[in-house]
């Protein structure tokens, strides 16, 4: 299955149900200022180790920062037998608009 993109309040279901793992694929610089609680920074060593060794059954949620880029990755995964993969629609920046409204 190819990845889905996902809404903020189906991606704050998926957190709260099933513990996804989070992959933030920012600039390392916006990550240290700020990301979803538990998000892991992507980088080159991050993305070989999952694709190697990582739980494909776990789902993954992938964020960037309108979120563009974490349709690409989110791809990647689901290309490499990832069977859960979401993609943020809005990406970082819809997510903390969404806790201001809130």
């Amino acid at each position: 299955m190819k990845y889905q993109t996902i809404s903020i309040a189906d991606s704050k279901n998926l957190i709260e149900k099933s513990s996804p793992m989070i992959l933030d694929c920012r600039d390392v610089k916006d990550y240290k200022a700020g990301h979803l609680e538990g998000a892991l920074h992507v980088h080159e060593g991050l993305k070989d180790s999952l694709v190697k060794r990582g739980d494909k059954q776990r789902s993954l949620l992938i964020y960037c920062y309108y979120g563009h880029a974490s349709e690409h990755l989110a791809e990647f995964f689901s290309d490499f037998g990832f069977k859960d993969v979401y993609s943020l629609e809005g990406g970082y920046s819809s997510w903390k608009e969404s806790r201001k409204e809130a």
